[in-house]
């Protein structure tokens, strides 16, 4: 009868459990949750190291530029994560007190619509006179296993010296594996 008994149990708990949450159902994250990301606050942390004890004095309130973070091993694409992180670090440092320009805003900086605002180097200069900025913010991510690493720096726009330079990675969870995947041109 034990045996019995036994398998009774199990037969029930083994039933429960699979009544417990219906499979394929998704549960949506929070707006709690939003609010609470790491990723944006992990970027914004970012933002405010770089900028950490700048000496503004010489550059006053002269515009800055953001570009387009890209992906080291090809300067000339960018995913959406690239796009995403220089928008955040653009309205934080704009929160922080910068003066930044928005190119997006402007019909003279070419944008390409899968990359976003790419700076080469030979185009700065230019670029940066056109908007009276006398630095421009540039970074790269470097995709690896388990984590992307992202390189920022401020870069003056006379000279192409580093002013200051701060790096950091970003965990290669659900979020930033999708913001990583680059649409081909031809698929839309």
């Amino acid at each position: 009868m034990n045996a019995k008994l036994i398998l009774s149990i199990a037969a029930a708990a083994a039933l429960l459990v699979g009544c417990g949450a219906p499979s394929g159902v998704r549960t949506d994250p929070t707006y709690e949750e939003a609010a609470g990301s790491k990723f944006v606050a992990l970027n914004k942390d970012a933002a405010n190291k770089l900028v950490a004890e700048l000496d503004r004095g010489p550059t006053g309130d002269m515009p800055v530029l953001v570009a387009t973070v890209v992906n080291v091993n090809d300067m000339r694409r960018s995913a959406p994560l690239g796009r995403t992180l220089s928008e955040q670090y653009a309205s934080q440092l704009a929160t922080v007190g910068f003066n930044v320009k928005e190119m997006k805003l402007r019909g003279d900086v070419f944008i390409r619509e899968e990359t976003g605002e790419l700076l080469l180097s030979r185009e700065i200069k230019d670029i940066a006179r056109s908007h009276n900025a006398n630095m421009v913010l540039v970074g790269t991510y470097s995709v690896a296993a388990n984590f992307t690493y992202v390189s920022l720096k401020f870069v003056r726009t006379e000279d192409s010296r580093i002013i200051r330079a701060y790096d950091y990675a970003l965990p290669n969870d659900k979020d930033v594996t999708r913001l990583l995947q680059v649409t081909p041109a031809n698929a839309r």
